[in-house]
């Protein structure tokens, strides 16, 4: 079992998530986070856990927190998403950023790379449903999937042990970006709030988690899909939110605008197979959830990787 772990964005939903659970079972973490979109109170004080505030485009610092602390596995959860017009950050620190990291764990014999990759990758109107591994990369619909993607590829040229997951749209406390936080913040707060006549693949923090760490811990290499396998219609995301609110209100759902696909669904049939993996929490059970830890901690602010669509 790898015992020393660098997270980058390790503050934030994914890498505080995980940041917990290997601080639990005893491992040592340095986490990297320049609270860009990360919350300070994402991660408790833990005397195996390094914290440093940074930016991981500041690459000489990279290469010496890395250096130093010679990690068995790196964790690159760190990503610029919060605007999605803002092309030169996503480019600094998706691209660059990721560059720097896949470089400095390279020359510091890291045995494991986890990189994460968005669904967006395979294009706003994919060519198949669900998606396989075999779809072509069409990345060209948003700056953040661009970036993502050239970060992807500088991973695969390093020549590292590395594990990239595409990922479903995961959701669970701490989440800040997507369509369940906002559906919370505008509820709460006496905003309109409709729905469009799409699907998307819904996956829960936990069971996105329990992945990971078996790629963390060995299994598995190359490219995967973290995916239920399963669509959902964000009408019955809206209504598991306004049932864990104890709210009677019927959404209005728009129709889908030209340029919006019915459905995004990844195929996890590899997924499955290598990492001996099945998603656990059901839908209600873990919008419950997450609607229980914004009614405690609040949420500042959301986000999405998209251009926002005008109300």
């Amino acid at each position: 079992m790898a015992k020393r772990i660098f997270i980058t964005g390790g503050a934030g939903f994914i890498g505080s998530h995980l940041a917990d659970q290997l601080l639990a079972r005893g491992n040592q973490v340095m986490v990297v986070d320049n609270f860009s979109t990360g919350r300070r109170d994402n991660l408790k004080p833990h005397a195996n856990l390094q914290l440093i505030e940074d930016t991981i485009t500041n690459s000489s610092r990279m290469h010496d927190l890395i250096s130093n602390f010679k990690p068995d596995v790196v964790i690159h959860a760190a990503a610029s998403y919060k605007d999605p017009n803002n092309w030169e950050e996503d480019s600094k620190t998706n691209v660059q950023g990721t560059a720097a990291i896949a470089q400095a764990s390279l020359k510091a014999g890291v045995k494991r790379f986890i990189y994460f990759q968005t669904a967006l990758c395979y294009g706003l109107k994919p060519i198949e449903q669900p998606i396989t591994l075999n779809h072509p990369i069409l990345p060209g619909g948003s700056s953040y999937a661009i970036s993502k993607t050239a970060g992807e590829y500088y991973v695969q040229l390093s020549g590292l042990d590395y594990v990239t997951f595409r990922l479903a749209n995961a959701y669970g406390p701490r989440n800040i970006s997507g369509p369940l936080p906002t559906f919370y913040k505008r509820l709460t707060t006496n905003q309109q709030c409709f729905v469009m006549d799409t699907r998307r693949d819904f996956v829960y923090i936990d069971d996105m988690t329990s992945c990971i760490m078996a790629a963390i811990d060995g299994k598995g290499a190359g490219t995967y899909h973290i995916s239920s396998g399963t669509d959902v219609s964000i009408e019955e995301l809206f209504n598991a939110t306004t049932e864990a609110l104890g709210m009677n209100i019927v959404a209005e759902v728009k129709p889908r605008l030209p340029d919006d696909v019915y459905s995004i669904l990844l195929d996890p049939s590899r997924t499955e197979k290598d990492l001996n993996w099945k998603v656990q929490v059901p839908l209600k059970q873990g919008v419950k959830a997450t609607i229980e830890y914004y009614k405690e901690f609040g949420i500042e602010q959301t986000f999405t990787h998209l251009k926002q669509v005008n109300e």
